[in-house]
């Protein structure tokens, strides 16, 4: 394991100096308590049942002053853990042992293919990302430990460096200060975000790490371009772009309204100019040169300075801007105007400055700071990201019905599919308004319409694509339409169904093809359709088995319905960080798609803690950007098998199999629900101030409608990962009692639809642990309800048993060593948090309402738990 020798020095140099700062506010007596339970609980790891015993005894016996430092002392080693490996993928010793980066190795196999040039230009010249961040509640991490953690990365990096003993020593010290600033801070937040402060957050991600990431990576791109194919991007390539949900998200949130969202439009407009202000600064200052074409001259009065003139009088613009957003963020009047309000405006005086420099003979200096500037305009514009709109498709009927019902022509919710479509489409093409003039709508309504108002005030390019959660219906997509439409909104806003429950995903195709025959839709639409595909609810609804055959079943219809019609697809994937919600590898996850599904383009979310780990450092998000640019056009061009006839029979009988099952369990088995709420932490998750939408879309109801979020977080907790794995086994297990097992090694070698499943499922074992599942049990179950647990864990080792067996391995993830290491560095660190846990859960669930201290230290088990399996929703 030499190649993870510097990570391990890191997590131990960052784990001795928590060590010094503990030693000095609790003394030397509670460090040595910490190390011994370390200590106890790596012996256990390795087998050793006394000391496992010890250390529960330990655990179970500290006084209730003692649980909250304890918790700290192990969550806060656990994100130091995270600085240290996400500093490691991007170091230099890395980086001499990893190899060719992932363009490179992406070209390598494609010209081992055969395929001829320009075969290969056309794929990169259709390359088309675009990445949606969005605030779903799985990021535990407050962003004063965040913005820590980033300076604490710096400074490893500066290690690295050539130094003098001084310079080195005060490097040591300012990340000895660093970790006492966050021993000494509060881990867990006192309030519960905004919206707004989420759209902040996310803005914050682009300011300090996309901005200088995203031109640094189309460099990397054209470098390797000009390499194979001797060719170079356009002056305005976007190969990928940014659209965000953060205050555009109202699904099930009551905090997301219509003024939320105009102020994020805003504060997104603001950041862009102030970003933008920024850079023409810097390019007033190099620009000095006298030579210009004769379009720029004339522009300048034939100023001696052209570059510079022109760019003042954007830069002046840009400020006057600026005070204006300044002045209507803050409520306040301003005499200041509102210059700079499309992208054009940016980028028309900076490409005739580039091509001026070119002509003039200047190439280097025109491909210098100012093309990355320019590119960051093509990727940014004015409005820094899009923003997406998504509401629930219910929300949408019953503004329609209150408007039909007052009009007198009935109750639109009560119409069948076909008297909707008809009603829609009279309405669509009539010039009469349909919204009644003096006429008071509930608030549900009247909340409805103002979001589609907010809409009909900006420009089409502040905005991505219109989503309807729950969507079943062609009624769901022209009922959005209509509204957009009597509200004002003068340009066609692509709107997409989402289809996340198993029944809508296999109805998907058949809705989308009924909406491809009616020529007022096809007129709308103009030859580019967009549907999302939900990963969360289908795998909550159905078992991960049964709706990952689901979700690839219906891409591949749409696909072929897409082609058939000659309609531009883009699937748009709302894959979570989390296995349970379609997580995992993200190459992995596109060459797992059906052939086809990225050459309309890659829409992907972004959730919570991933957009952390992906993008939260300028390198980190630089390689995450080569990750997904080398895999779509890997995709595009190397498309992976179809499924051979066989194949499909068995994962149509694996998914049948393992639904029933799994429906048999969540939803028939009296117990579940019971054992769920008293094994996991899931009522107290309510107490976590994570994100600003409620845990549940109805707040009376049950598990059923909890959010996948906490539903999948709450089983992390208790390290069974059961959304994760529950049903695939029985289903697996079906099949090689058929005799069929030599066909499922076959797909596991063959296709990478069926090899991510099973990876998939490898990671999840290695996460999850029967024993300390077992252990949440013993000290939180009742004695009649523990039976069902016992089965369940004996599900998850026969599940486990099962995979090994099909992959042919003798011991999980034993080619995926970097993965292994960095999970078994985690787990003596991770196993007292949820030793911790229960005892907390159990005092807690005891006293009713608890002690301050204990609730905080039940808090900081969550976030150290979270941390230590680097996801949580």
């Amino acid at each position: 394991m030499d190649n993870h020798a510097s990570l391990r020095a890191n997590v131990n140099l960052l784990g001795q100096l928590l060590g010094d700062t503990i030693k000095s506010h609790h003394g030397q007596d509670f460090l040595d308590k910490i190390e011994t339970i370390r200590q106890l609980a790596k012996s256990a790891r390795q087998g050793n049942q006394e000391d496992q015993d010890r250390l529960l005894s330990t655990l179970k016996n500290l006084s209730d002053d003692e649980l909250l430092p304890v918790a700290r002392a192990f969550s806060q080693f656990l994100n130091l853990a995270n600085v240290a490996e996400q500093f490691h993928t991007i170091s230099r010793s890395y980086e001499q042992q990893a190899g060719p980066d992932p363009l490179s190795q992406m070209f390598r196999r494609v010209r081992q293919a055969g395929l001829d040039d320009n075969q290969i230009k056309s794929a990169v010249a259709g390359l088309d990302i675009e990445l949606v961040l969005t605030a779903h509640p799985t990021e535990v991490t407050r962003r004063t430990f965040i913005h820590k953690h980033v300076q604490l990365n710096d400074c490893l990096a500066a290690l690295e460096l050539d130094l003098s003993e001084q310079e080195k020593n005060t490097i040591l010290a300012r990340i000895e200060q660093l970790i006492a600033q966050a021993w000494h801070s509060n881990e867990i937040r006192t309030h519960r975000p905004t919206p707004v402060d989420e759209a902040k957050w996310g803005f914050a991600v682009i300011e300090n790490s996309l901005w200088p990431a995203l031109p640094a990576f189309i460099r990397q791109l054209d470098s390797q371009l000009q390499q194979e194919l001797g060719i170079s991007l356009p002056l305005d390539a976007a190969p990928v772009r940014f659209t965000s949900w953060m205050g555009g998200d109202r699904d099930g949130n009551p905090f997301v309204t219509a003024e939320v969202t105009r102020e994020v439009l805003l504060l997104g407009r603001w950041m862009a100019s102030s970003l933008f202000l920024n850079d023409i600064q810097e390019l007033v200052s190099e620009l000095s040169m006298s030579a210009a074409n004769s379009e720029l001259q004339a522009l300048t009065d034939n100023d001696n300075e052209p570059y510079r003139a022109l760019l003042r009088r954007l830069r002046e613009e840009l400020r006057e801007t600026l005070t204006y957003l300044n002045a209507k963020v803050q409520g306040q009047k301003t005499d200041a105007r509102d210059l700079i309000t499309t992208t054009e405006q940016l980028r028309a005086p900076l490409e005739l400055c580039y091509h001026s420099l070119q002509e003039c003979g200047l190439g280097l200096i025109a491909d210098g700071l100012l093309l990355d500037v320019i590119r960051k305009v093509a990727c940014f514009g004015v409005h820094l990201v899009k923003l997406d709109i998504r509401q629930d498709g219910d929300r949408h009927t019953q503004t329609l019905a209150e408007i039909t019902r007052y009009l007198g022509l009935g109750d639109y919710a009560e119409w069948n599919e076909a008297d909707k479509q008809a009603f829609l489409l009279n309405e669509l093409n009539t010039r009469r308004p349909l919204l009644p003039r003096r006429w008071q709508p509930s608030a549900d309504t009247a909340e409805t319409l103002a979001t589609c108002r907010v809409i009909a005030e900006h420009p089409a390019e502040a905005f991505g694509i219109y989503i309807i959660s729950m969507a079943g219906a062609p009624s769901d997509v022209l009922a959005v339409q209509l509204l957009l439409k009597e509200t004002g909104v003068d340009f066609a806003m692509p709107v997409a169904p989402l289809f996340e429950t198993q029944e809508d995903l296999e109805q998907g195709a058949a809705v989308i093809e009924q909406l491809y025959q009616l020529p007022w839709y096809r007129g709308y639409m103009q030859g580019h359709q967009y549907v999302m595909i939900g990963y969360s609810d289908s795998a909550k609804d159905a078992g991960m088995m049964s709706a990952g055959w689901a979700q690839y079943s219906a891409m591949e219809k749409l696909v072929a319905l897409s082609a058939r019609e000659e309609v531009k697809l883009t699937l748009f994937h709302g894959r979570g960080g989390s296995v349970g919600r379609g997580g995992g590898p993200a190459r992995q996850a596109i060459l797992a798609q059906p052939p086809g599904s990225t050459l309309g383009g890659l829409r992907v979310t972004e959730q919570g803690e991933m957009i952390r780990f992906k993008f939260g450092l300028p390198k980190v998000a630089i390689e995450s950007l080569s990750l997904y640019a080398s895999a779509v056009l890997e995709a595009n061009l190397l498309p992976p098998p179809e499924p051979e006839p066989r194949w499909r029979e068995i994962m149509e009988q694996v998914a049948r199999t393992s639904c029933e099952h799994y429906r048999s369990l969540i939803r028939g088995e009296a117990d579940f629900v019971p054992y769920f709420r008293a094994a996991t932490p899931e009522l107290e998750l309510g107490k976590l101030p994570l994100g600003s939408r409620p845990a549940k879309r109805k707040p009376n109801g049950g598990v059923e409608s909890l959010r996948a979020i906490p539903w999948i977080f709450a089983w992390t907790q208790n390290r069974l990962m059961l959304p994760a794995w529950l049903g695939a086994h029985i289903g697996l297990e079906r099949i090689i009692a058929q005799g069929d097992k030599e066909v499922l090694v076959k797909m596991h070698q063959q296709w990478p639809f069926f090899r991510a499943r099973l990876d998939m499922l490898e990671m999840v074992f290695l996460k999850a642990d029967a024993g300390l599942a077992a252990y949440y049990d013993s000290v939180l179950v009742p004695e009649a309800l523990r039976p069902l647990g016992v089965r369940l864990r004996e599900e998850l080792n026969a599940s486990l048993e099962l995979v090994l067996q099909l992959k042919q391995e003798t011991e999980l993830m034993s080619d995926q060593p970097w993965i292994k290491e960095s999970i078994k560095l985690r787990n003596p660190y991770t196993d007292p948090l949820n030793v911790l846990q229960a005892e907390l859960l159990k005092r807690s669930r005891q006293q009713g309402d608890i002690q301050p201290s204990l609730d905080q230290a039940l808090m900081v088990t969550i976030a150290g738990i979270a941390a230590g399996m680097r996801n949580t929703g």
